[in-house]
């Protein structure tokens, strides 16, 4: 977690809001007592609910451990498409034993990641990738739950593979990051994107133009934490609490009031997790 600068002030409320996407283990926490102590934070504020997802094995565990230690946190559990070369069969048997706990709302983040091969030493390879997608696919499926995508510079392949697999009924871009071709192509699909810190970024002009497009239907915020920090605290810790900053920014994008928005995506959260 980042550390060079302090953690932002609590925002000003803003209620009801589900954070659709963090990670609690990455933000510090290890125990009931650590969750507790994020998640009163974000409570403060008005973020009432968290989906802490995860990226290996370890993290799943740690996810569904924490779901059932508190009753505001829900977990996703998936391996990680630049791990996703460690989808063994008794990872395979694991992961779907995780994902099948009532505390499990998404099978996520899993997909495409075409940034990291040949930068980050260990990183699956692009048909491991591939791989591993279909088999979360899969799962998703067959678990009846949302799939929850994670897509860097691969929105092409990533559309082709749920055509070809077949989607499940329900699917979210995570940390939408794309443009607005790609969000319209999500959009026609009946794909959700929730977004992050990175749509209140100045330089994320494509980011503000897709964000636009989005029917209030289709939309999901979250923190994302402990990376992406909104603007202006980007360096800075993250945390669900720190989840109003970015939906203000996204509501000003959007030309939209924030507690209407708040409200627009909090019912999406419930209805998509059934919460």
């Amino acid at each position: 977690m980042p550390k060079d600068r302090p953690a932002p002030d609590l925002p000003e409320p803003l209620a009801p809001l589900i954070d659709a996407h963090t990670h609690l283990d990455s933000c510090g926490a290890h125990d009931a007592t650590s969750v507790a102590e994020i998640v009163d934070r974000a409570e403060k504020v008005g973020v009432g609910r968290v989906v802490t997802v995860a990226d290996d094995l370890a993290a799943a565990r740690f996810a569904v451990d924490a779901a059932h230690w508190d009753p505001r946190v829900y977990a996703a559990v998936a391996i990680h498409p630049t791990r996703a070369d460690v989808l063994d069969a008794a990872t395979k048997v694991e992961i779907e034993r995780l994902a099948s706990d009532p505390r499990t709302v998404a099978v996520g983040e899993t997909g495409l990641d075409y940034y990291w091969p040949g930068k980050l030493e260990g990183c699956a390879g692009i048909e491991d990738q591939v791989e591993g997608f279909r088999w979360h696919i899969d799962l998703a499926k067959r678990l009846r739950k949302p799939l929850m995508i994670h897509n860097r510079e691969a929105d092409h392949d990533l559309l082709t593979v749920l055509l070809d697999e077949g989607a499940p009924e329900t699917v979210i871009f995570h940390c939408f990051s794309s443009d607005a071709t790609m969000a319209l192509a999500c959009i026609e699909a009946g794909y959700l994107l929730s977004f992050s810190g990175t749509v209140s970024f100045r330089n994320a002009r494509e980011l503000h133009e897709a964000a636009k497009l989005v029917p209030d239907d289709q939309l999901l915020v979250e923190t994302d934490a402990p990376y992406l920090t909104p603007h202006p605290f980007r360096g800075a810790p993250n945390e669900p609490y720190c989840l109003p900053y970015t939906v203000r920014s996204l509501a000003a994008t959007r030309g939209q009031d924030p507690f209407a928005l708040a409200a627009a995506a909090t019912a999406n959260a419930e209805r998509v997790y059934r919460l």
